[in-house]
């Protein structure tokens, strides 16, 4: 296994009480994922490189206290990785959504064990909006086609908010699809963990079926 010292500070230094932070949340994370599903089996050898850092890398393009809202958190990736690193500022949060009530659970005793700055939201996506307001940068990895998780996420970026997202190999044929129903300013950001992956940072979304193009 890589060092996770080196593995992280190549993106992004961060302090000792943090570093401390991140290797208890991987140390829950482990624990808890040989009950409920939080990531492929066959990743966790490598979980600093192929998730933390990976997260770690929204923090870096992204820094200082700004609030998020982390769309199907899931395992932690890369939500409460910004939430623990958001400890480093004075201010920032991140509202983590995650229907899965066991996720949930898990999300909820890392952000506690931890004391990262966030909260979990146990429902679904698409109801958030009425709730959850004011965002100002969305994160999502591994969650849906972008097309996709631009309608998802379209109550915080037509309200101005920056949407952050991970996106593997094929995110070309993804902008592609995704521009027949969405205008938007959109700069890639090449991974530091996977060459062949990106961070896609989309601004001034319009959805061009209700004439905002």
């Amino acid at each position: 296994m890589a060092d996770p010292i080196s593995d992280l500070t190549a993106i992004h230094p961060v302090s000792r009480e943090t570093m401390e932070r991140l290797e208890h949340f991987v140390a829950l994370f482990c624990k808890w994922s040989r009950a409920i599903n939080l990531a492929a089996p066959s990743t966790l050898p490598d979980i600093w490189r192929r998730h933390v850092a990976d997260s770690l890398q929204l923090y870096a393009l992204n820094p200082g206290p700004v609030c998020w809202l982390d769309l199907g958190s899931g395992g932690g990736f890369p939500g409460l990785v910004t939430a623990i690193l958001l400890r480093e500022t004075d201010g920032g949060f991140v509202d983590l959504i995650e229907s899965n009530r066991k996720k949930a659970a898990f999300l909820r005793t890392a952000l506690s064990e931890t004391g990262a700055r966030g909260e979990v939201h146990s429902i679904r996506i698409e109801e958030a909006g009425r709730v959850l307001k004011g965002q100002q940068a969305i994160s999502a990895r591994a969650l849906a086609p972008l097309d996709t998780v631009l309608t998802l996420a379209a109550p915080w970026t037509g309200a101005g908010a920056t949407a952050w997202l991970h996106k593997g190999r094929d995110y070309r044929r993804e902008i592609e699809a995704a521009r027949r129903s969405w205008s938007f300013d959109l700069i890639e950001h090449r991974s530091q963990v996977d060459a062949e992956s990106v961070i896609l940072q989309i601004d001034r979304v319009r959805d061009l079926d209700a004439g905002g193009g």
